[in-house]
């Protein structure tokens, strides 16, 4: 029997990539949607062999050709923009990708009959938490729109369930990192704002230095602290919250998180065990918005999908992007 037709929104990105490529592994069969804007049609060729249609969410009368087009089981949502700074000084490119392209999309999979969508949500939906590790019911109020249209998406979805039956798994992440363990795909963004790819481009000697926002926060070593979740991990989530709404699940949010976080100074100095150069830090002042401690908590996903990350350790998520970064940039 012939596994389920996936379609990805955002699949030639970062995550999204990885997604596809565990939902191959798990023999599905995956058609991408993808604009481009910060997609890898290089990466799609030469990793995933998926089919690439290059179209934006917003655009409803492909989406209808697409949906007649293909027998579609199920949706996986990438397709977003992400930068919290940008979010900030062009709230309508946000609202209009991320909730109106996000809305387009969901109208289209009703109109098609298209039961099941699993959205790729975040943290920021939380803003600045009350408590570590962040536990699914934590009060949502994020403090910038990226943020915002996310948690406008999850509201969207609760009430596309109530009234047309669309089932949905949320996953709310934190920071994803590393790459593919056999280095076929990693992370590559233009411009790049996560800190472990700009800790390894500064090791690669691509960039001088690193910059640290803020040394005097309320943790441990005075800088920001983070909990950084492999990739491949988040992607093994997706395909579990898929088969959880293919067996009659019912909606459901998630976090994926490690329960456990490590500073910048410590991904720093692990980074420079890891790939065995001088890293230099800059200490900077804090940025707004960044909060001391962003933490998730994993537990339900574990105990309802059976969830079980396999690279937690940040030694090895750090070794995975190195090689990538080697192999993409050195």
């Amino acid at each position: 029997m012939t596994q389920p037709k996936i379609l990805v929104t955002g699949g030639a990105g970062y995550i999204g990539s990885h997604a596809v490529l565990a939902l191959q592994q798990f023999g599905y069969e995956v058609l991408i949607l993808d604009n481009l804007v910060y997609g890898h049609r290089d990466l799609v060729e030469t990793a995933l062999h998926a089919k690439l249609i290059v179209g934006d969410t917003n655009d409803r009368a492909l989406l209808d050709r697409l949906f007649a087009d293909h027998a579609i089981a199920a949706v996986m949502h990438f397709a977003a923009f992400a930068y919290v700074g940008e979010s900030v000084t062009e709230p309508d490119k946000y609202y209009r990708n991320n909730v109106v392209g996000t809305l387009t999309l969901l109208e289209a999979m009703v109109a098609a009959k298209i039961p099941y969508f699993v959205f790729s949500s975040t943290c920021a939906t939380y803003g600045v938490p009350s408590q570590v590790p962040i536990p699914e019911d934590h009060p949502q109020n994020p403090i910038n729109p990226y943020g915002m249209t996310k948690l406008m998406v999850e509201q969207i979805l609760k009430d596309f369930d109530r009234a047309y039956g669309l089932r949905s798994v949320v996953f709310r992440y934190f920071n994803a990192a590393g790459a593919d363990p056999q280095g076929r795909l990693g992370e590559d963004h233009q411009p790049e704002t996560h800190l472990i790819p700009l800790v390894l481009l500064a090791a690669l000697g691509k960039r001088a230095s690193i910059s640290v926002f803020g040394s005097d926060y309320p943790t441990p070593d005075g800088t920001c602290i983070r909990d950084y979740i492999h990739v491949t991990d988040l992607a093994e989530a997706h395909v579990l919250g898929l088969k959880h709404l293919f067996q009659n699940g019912t909606s459901e949010t998630f976090n994926l998180g490690n329960g456990n976080g490590f500073s910048v100074k410590e991904v720093i100095e692990v980074a420079k065990q890891v790939t065995g150069r001088e890293i230099k830090a800059i200490m900077c002042e804090r940025r707004e918005g960044d909060p001391p401690a962003l933490v998730g908590s994993g537990e339900k996903a574990k105990n309802m999908l059976g969830w079980n990350p396999q690279y937690a350790d940040l030694e090895q998520i750090l070794k995975h992007a190195w090689q990538w970064h080697q192999h993409r940039h050195g």
